[in-house]
């Protein structure tokens, strides 16, 4: 009998969930993307030495880089049709089979150069204290489109007069939007039409029913996988909004960005630092100074190499905070935690885990809904013993340092979901398996 397994981002995305998926698929025949767009960005490490290749992928599935998997873009996720060209060029470059392996829905809808363009404009004009840190692709604008009814998705281009009378009808709204009150430059109509209308063909043979093609898939007893981006406190319902992305992160996503029920999702697994990160503007209870030499969040940073995939901002670190898992855990029902990254908590001598808040001079113990009030709490941490020993590397639960080891039951405990597996490399084989979410 099938199974099925959603890979989620607990935190604020870059867990690495790119990874787990990859190291997943070793159980899979098909991999799903059902949100986001090429924001994403999933860095995968496969072989070793001079055999050693690393991908990084934005939109293609991380499946692809396994041989006879096969590899869905959901109608949750927004295109950039010519990104997508461009990334499996770089993949079939490499050596990888795509064309035929990725199968993408015509539902999806398209960004186009208005969508970028206001992105930018958008930034630009709130200001350095005000901006929300997007990544300027295009996606916030292309989601509001979709939900004010006025998006171009890909089966659009397979009609071209009508694809040239809906671009017009909605070029002329947004330029005048990007003209009038943004101050930028309008975006021409013709070359807007040809750059799109171009790509049709290419993309073409790859267009399915995402849905159909899900259900038959499981229908004959293959094993699927939904693979998440961005992460759950990014969520547009459910992070700290406004400082968020634009599109739901969370593990029911799966099921309305790819057109399958819910019954059909058996097993959610959290991705999550052993600490925490964040790239952009928001507000972060646990954070850390990150430029203090020989403080932990400087070792994190370093260490931890924590530089964006898609951005290339340093990212923000600080303590692993309990209570906004708490509130991750509930809202994705998670079945099972992944621990990456335990290796650069190495050699710390004293841990901290935020257990909780002051905020208004109350005690809660989950993150809150909204920035607001995220920006008043204060942590509350409770400390525990750190280890000199090495942990990179390890595949033994029993081999892990003893404080190690209660570091991680004590988050366990904190976020009531047993830790599943635990990532402490990036390679396939760097990886501790409590229990196989594919065999739980």
């Amino acid at each position: 009998m099938a199974k099925n397994v959603v890979v989620i981002g607990t935190q604020w995305g870059d867990e690495g969930k790119g990874k787990i998926v990859d190291w997943l698929t070793d159980h899979a025949q098909g991999v799903v993307r059902f949100q986001g767009g090429h924001n994403a960005g999933h860095t995968l490490v496969v072989g070793q030495g001079s055999e050693q290749r690393i991908y990084k992928l934005n939109l293609v599935p991380s499946g692809i880089v396994r041989t006879g998997v096969n590899c869905y873009i959901g109608n949750g996720v927004v295109l950039d049709a010519g990104h997508l060209l461009k990334e499996i060029k770089e993949l079939e470059d490499g050596g990888l089979e795509v064309k035929n392996r990725l199968k993408v829905s015509p539902g999806c809808p398209l960004i186009l150069d208005y969508h970028v363009r206001l992105d930018v404009a958008r930034e630009l004009k709130r200001g350095a204290e005000k901006k929300i840190g997007t990544t300027g692709k295009g996606i916030g604008p292309t989601y509001e489109d979709k939900v004010a009814r006025r998006a171009l998705r890909l089966y659009d281009l397979f009609y071209p007069e009508q694809f040239g009378e809906k671009l017009r009808d909605v070029l002329d709204y947004h330029n005048f939007v990007l003209t009038h009150y943004l101050g930028a430059e309008a975006v021409d109509f013709n070359q807007q039409l040809d750059s799109a209308l171009a790509k049709a063909e290419h993309i073409k043979p790859m267009v399915a029913d995402i849905s159909a093609a899900l259900y038959e898939a499981n229908k004959a007893g293959q094993n699927l996988l939904f693979e998440g981006a961005q992460g759950t406190l990014l969520d547009v319902d459910h992070g700290t909004y406004p400082y968020v992305t634009s599109s739901n992160c969370v593990s029911g996503q799966a099921s309305a960005g790819t057109g399958v029920g819910p019954s059909m999702l058996h097993y959610v697994i959290g991705i999550t630092k052993a600490y925490t990160t964040r790239v952009g503007g928001g507000p972060f209870p646990s954070e850390l100074d990150i430029d203090s030499e020989g403080a932990p969040g400087t070792q994190m940073s370093v260490k931890g190499q924590e530089i964006g995939t898609v951005t290339k901002r340093k990212r923000r670190c600080g303590w692993f905070d309990a209570a906004a898992l708490r509130r991750s855990a509930r809202i994705n029902g998670l079945s099972g935690l992944c621990i990456t990254k335990l290796d650069v908590l190495d050699g710390i001598h004293e841990l901290q885990i935020c257990t909780g808040y002051k905020l208004d001079g109350k005690i809660v113990d989950m993150l809150p809904v909204g920035a607001d009030d995220v920006a008043r709490c204060q942590p509350i941490y409770e400390p525990l013993p750190g280890w000199t020993e090495n942990t990179f590397g390890v595949n033994r639960w029993e081999d892990l340092p003893l404080n190690a080891r209660n570091y991680l039951k004590r988050l366990e405990s904190l976020c009531e979901v047993p830790v599943d597996i635990v990532s402490t490399g990036p390679e396939r084989d760097e990886t501790i398996v409590l229990r196989h979410p594919f065999g739980a």
